[in-house]
């Protein structure tokens, strides 16, 4: 198998944060070690990025890795595939799944980590106290900009399906098992930009280990889509963090004059 094919999917996999793959016919040759062949993610972007290239072929060929996105894919097929899922512990103290929310032509995507209490019990991501000013940021930000936008405009949706219990941190296990149909979601979208809330959505989406405040307010990518890194709003609703407020309505305000000017 062409090693660019091999490299090419190993690091869809590690964008998800999957570490452990299982061989199938072809093996690697022993000088070049997986860890070598495994690119390093793309250094932060200080400039406006360009528009991202047209999305990737997402048919794996013979003899390689499966397609995370198969052809055609569309968001009621990953929805249908999902079913009541039941593939990981997440399933056992939730009361239903939390898919996404908003509009699934949009240029703008949120990514956040996984529902609360308030999502469990609706089934739509965002709509606790996070989510209210999630939605003021949003709003507000787009009108003192003059951008016609509200969230229904976006669309939202989290690492982790289900709820962790007591709100937890999702485990890896937990974020691979999901992270397949968040990848999917992505691609089916094909968002200008994606904003990542957090540093569980920051390391779904670009497998780091930096810190938020590190990462935020300068753009990196997601197979070629441009992404910004800022704080959770949960985060934000802490009294001590007024710094961190001011700074995440300045990552907003720079995503959405990059998606929507």
């Amino acid at each position: 198998m062409n090693p660019d094919l091999i490299r090419q999917y190993l690091s869809f996999y590690e964008d998800l944060g999957i570490k452990t793959l299982y061989r199938r016919e072809v093996e690697l040759p022993p000088q070049a070690p997986a860890s070598e062949i495994l690119e390093p993610m793309a250094p932060k972007m200080q400039d406006p990025p360009p528009d991202p290239p047209e999305a990737p072929a997402r048919a794996a060929p013979d003899g390689g890795l499966p397609s995370l996105a198969p052809e055609g894919d569309t968001m009621a097929r990953i929805r249908e595939e999902l079913g009541d899922c039941t593939r990981c512990r997440l399933h056992e103290k939730r009361n239903q799944l939390v898919f996404g929310d908003g509009n699934e032509e949009t240029k703008l995507v949120f990514v956040g980590e996984g529902p609360g209490a308030d999502e469990d019990a609706q089934g739509i991501p965002f709509v606790g106290r996070a989510g209210q000013l999630l939605t003021q940021m949003i709003e507000n930000t787009a009108q003192r900009e003059g951008i016609p936008l509200l969230r229904k405009d976006v669309y939202i949706c989290n690492v982790v399906k289900c709820r962790p219990p007591e709100n937890r941190t999702p485990q890896p296990d937990e974020m691979e098992t999901c992270g397949q149909f968040l990848f999917r979601q992505l691609m089916v979208i094909q968002p200008k930009a994606i904003v990542a809330l957090g540093g569980t959505a920051a390391k779904a989406l670009l497998s780091t280990r930096e810190g938020v405040t590190r990462m935020r307010g300068n753009w990196r990518r997601w197979h070629d889509i441009p992404v910004m890194v800022t704080y959770h709003p949960s985060y934000l609703l802490r009294p001590y963090n007024k710094d961190a407020k001011r700074q995440a309505w300045e990552d907003l305000k720079k995503v959405l004059h990059y998606v929507y000017d």
